[in-house]
């Protein structure tokens, strides 16, 4: 189906589901049907989409879309100048258009055999621009001049939200395969999950109990998981996420995170960086090749280019009104158990000793150092020392 358009009419059958949305609105992995047909039709070639559907569903059906293409959305209250203005704009040589009238699925890796009817035909586009001419009504027209398209075609009805479990695996499968083709290593078709609009490069691994969500974009030769969820994020080449979770998050090639990580919205992190396991960042910039080895917060942070950041560190961000900066510039080694009180700055090149609460800014190449002084009582254990001991 290279270079052609379609049309997409959503009816409003939330009635006759006994739903409050319609049945191309309801979610399969937390993904509207719409989407997942809308980005089907993409990966095969559909460049172009006309959408009508109810003038209070227009903008929840908008952003089913893929990011990018033409769009034209409108109101099922007459949209046929519209839609003639948009076959008339088509390129010449696209004489077949593809016209979907109700819920349906495209899964071209799940064909089967048989003549089972999709709600969906293909048309020719002039003809149809002649009927709209002609004001006849489009579905009339669709009976009689529609070629309909079948199972055999990858082309699946949809009757009612009960056939959405099923539908589910198949998605997920087709899905799967498409990234296999391109290159994708998947260790377990059962066990991991892409929704649509998600990107992965070629090379990339995926282990079991992955999960990627969203508009996330995955580099080349990636390594994913086991057991890993990734939102709405960004990822270069060459990164490793294990045993974590990625939200809102901008990740520079050849890094790693996890095990056990939480990156939450705002996480930047620059090349050669790390976030190791049982760290948690949240609108924090990581410097290229600094380390964030293990059992951190970092919140509301900006981390220079090779700082190293001891276990146990913690930025105290919030004052119980506002939230506050912490910013360690580069070169810069913050001790085990430091805790950096913020607004505050710890400059190039300074040391914080472990266990330092730091409250002041650190001038660069000064040792912070905030604690009690170490002392020793001789001969308190055999004084103090139990009788039972």
């Amino acid at each position: 189906m290279t270079d052609r358009s379609a049309v997409i009419f959503l009816p409003n059958d939330a009635d006759r589901i006994g739903s409050d949305l319609p049945l191309m609105l309801h979610r399969v992995l937390g993904v509207p049907l719409l989407s997942w047909l809308s980005h089907a039709l993409r990966r095969a070639g559909v460049s172009r989409f006309f959408l009508v559907c109810p003038q209070a569903l227009l903008a929840e059906a908008r952003v089913c879309f893929p990011a990018g293409d033409e769009l034209t959305a409108v109101s099922d209250e007459g949209p046929g100048d519209r839609l003639h203005v948009f076959l008339s704009t088509a390129s010449e040589e696209e004489r077949e258009l593809l016209v979907v009238t109700g819920p349906t699925v495209y899964i071209p890796n799940c064909r089967r055999g048989g003549t089972e009817r999709a709600n969906a035909c293909l048309v020719n586009r002039l003809a149809l621009m002649e009927a709209l001419d002609e004001t006849a009504p489009i579905g009339r027209f669709l009976l009689r001049a529609g070629e309909p398209v079948t199972c055999e075609d990858g082309f699946f009805a949809v009757s009612g939200p009960e056939e959405l479990p099923g539908l589910s695996a198949l998605l997920i499968r087709d899905r799967l395969l498409e990234l296999i083709r391109a290159g994708v290593e998947i260790w377990d078709l059962h066990n991991t999950y892409v929704t649509p609009g998600v990107e992965v490069g070629s090379g990339t691994l995926l282990l079991p109990g992955t999960l990627l969500q969203g508009k996330t974009a995955v580099g080349r030769d990636c390594t994913l998981g086991p057991n890993t969820r990734i939102i709405d994020s960004e990822l270069g080449d060459g990164c490793v996420v294990e045993q974590s979770r990625v939200e809102g998050a901008r990740l520079a090639g050849d890094l790693r995170v996890g095990p056990f990580a939480n990156l939450r919205p705002g996480t930047v992190m620059e090349a050669g960086s790390k976030a190791g396991a049982f760290v948690e960042l949240k609108n924090t910039n990581v410097g290229a090749g600094t380390q964030v080895a293990h059992l951190s917060y970092l919140g509301d942070a900006a981390i220079g280019a090779g700082a190293n950041v001891g276990c146990g560190t913690v930025t105290a961000n919030f004052d119980r009104v506002e939230k506050h900066f912490t910013v360690v510039e580069e070169g810069a080694f913050l001790g085990c158990n430091s805790t950096l009180v913020a607004p505050v700055n710890v400059g190039k090149g300074a040391y914080v000793a472990a266990g330092t609460v730091v409250t002041e800014d650190v001038p660069p190449n000064a040792l912070a150092i905030a604690r009690p002084r170490e002392q020793h009582k001789k001969e308190w254990a055999l004084k103090n020392k139990r009788a039972d001991s």
